[in-house]
């Protein structure tokens, strides 16, 4: 399938999106692809006959007007049964992702290793070993094109999403491949902290020349965590003129942040048009059934059989691909210590023992710094009188964490929150924890917070 098709797709689902109800969306909608455009025929697949009858009886209509919309000229439009190339076979229940293995193995091709190396590129993080679904299909996809056409396709490729989605992996992928075509050219992964450091210390020892010249005559540069240079004028200059220069020369420029560039603060505006010049790419957080094939591609690659029970356990539980990795390591060194097999008690302990020890490490400006930065608010506006709703919502949930997550008392929490009677505390506690056993948008931010003063 095309990329443009893809994006094209992509496009008109986003827009169905916010028109259809969540239900309807992730069950009819979502599992569609655009097989072909051609002769003003737009030729939509979906997996199974069903999907097919319902779409044409619902959604066709608003379909057909979607892509009229963004191709300007008259579709029709035709449904057929197919499933998605990009995607992998329908999974049994028992193997989420992974096609039934035949002897008991996943039925995965062995990855080729690399002859030598790139400095600070894990040579295992290629395109054949990254676990794909819906919500890194694109990002994988234009990762794949850029690694194919360097400087052609997409210039730059800029990915963004929460930590833990695979940013850095199909970073590594892009240059892995592009070193695998072209091992003389010269390809530079950096952090963009590291970028950085290297900027100040050829300004502070008089040798930008030696600095400009490294970065300036790279075939691939690709900078992690973008986002750090905000404010930094120096280092956003020497940015913007070597982007200049790599992009005449043909040469490539991929770039991932946590945000988008237009969420970058504090970042010139020059830069910022150049980071949205490419393709833009949003990575969302792996559901349930990516992150069970993750974490058994992980375990295969310490030699591990992943029980799917286990597997399905620690999914459920991780909310990313790096607590996912650092509770399979501790699974595997358990067993390893104890010559032992993979169970779900063992997986059950091993999660219960990570969280205590960070739960004994905490302390409550921990999290009530969490809860700040995740709501974007300064710690006097937490604990000061205003009230906006904002600041309402960010003092509840505070309060609710504080107690259920560190066991502090109502007086406690009001004396922490700038002198807050007890009453309030406990109003505060009692509407969070409505909202949560309701499964309300709320209960997504307390993951969040969890997450960062957990880890």
């Amino acid at each position: 399938m095309e990329t443009n098709l893809i994006l094209l797709w992509t496009t008109i689902l986003t827009e169905l999106k916010l028109t259809v109800s969540k239900g309807n969306f992730g069950t009819f909608l979502n599992p569609t692809f655009l097989l072909s455009l051609e002769d003003d025929i737009a030729t939509i697949g979906a997996p199974s006959s069903m999907i097919v009858d319902l779409l044409q009886k619902r959604f066709s209509g608003q379909i057909k007007e979607l892509l009229q919309k963004q191709t300007g000229h008259e579709i029709d439009i035709v449904f057929i049964v197919k499933s998605n190339p990009l995607q992998p076979k329908e999974p049994e229940k028992t193997t989420p992702l992974f096609d039934p293995p035949a002897n008991g193995e996943p039925n995965q091709k062995p990855i080729q290793p690399f002859i030598g190396h790139l400095t600070r590129v894990r040579s295992d993080f290629t395109f054949s070993n990254f676990a794909v679904s819906s919500t890194n299909q694109l990002a994988f996809v234009s990762a794949q094109r850029v690694a194919e056409k360097i400087g052609q396709s997409y210039n730059p490729l800029f990915l963004y999403g929460p930590v833990g989605v695979g940013k850095t992996h199909l970073m590594h992928a892009i240059a892995n491949s592009a070193y695998q075509q072209q091992p003389e050219k010269k390809i530079i992964y950096i952090t963009s902290e590291e970028f950085t450091n290297e900027v100040v210390e050829a300004i502070r020892n008089n040798d930008t020349a030696r600095m400009k010249k490294r970065f300036r005559s790279a075939f691939v540069l690709l900078i992690d965590d973008i986002q750090f240079i905000e404010g930094k004028e120096k280092v956003q200059e020497e940015l913007f003129h070597t982007f200049n220069i790599l992009i005449d020369n043909g040469s490539q420029i991929c770039l991932t942040s946590d945000r988008p560039p237009q969420e970058i603060k504090k970042l010139e505006k020059r830069l910022s048009s150049r980071f949205a010049g490419g393709l833009t790419v949003d990575i969302g957080k792996p559901d349930l059934e990516l992150k069970t094939a993750i974490v058994r591609k992980k375990a295969e690659k310490f030699g591990q059989e992943l029980p799917i029970d286990v597997a399905l356990f620690m999914a459920e539980n991780a909310e990313d691909t790096r607590s996912l990795e650092g509770l399979l390591l501790r699974i595997i060194s358990q067993i390893t210590a104890n010559d032992s097999s993979i169970t779900l008690e063992l997986a059950e302990k091993a999660l219960g023992s990570m969280v205590e020890e960070k739960r004994g490490h905490l302390h409550t400006d921990d999290v009530i710094k969490a809860v700040c930065d995740f709501y974007h608010i300064k710690t006097t506006q937490l604990k000061g009188p205003k009230r906006d709703a904002g600041l309402v919502k960010a003092r509840h949930v505070c309060m609710y964490l504080l107690y259920v997550e560190m066991g502090i008392t109502h007086v406690e929490i009001g004396n922490l929150l700038g002198g807050r009677d007890h009453t309030t505390i406990m109003h505060g506690v009692d509407k969070i924890r409505f909202l949560v056993e309701n499964k309300e948008k709320v209960s997504e931010d307390i993951l969040g917070i969890k997450r960062a003063f957990l880890e």
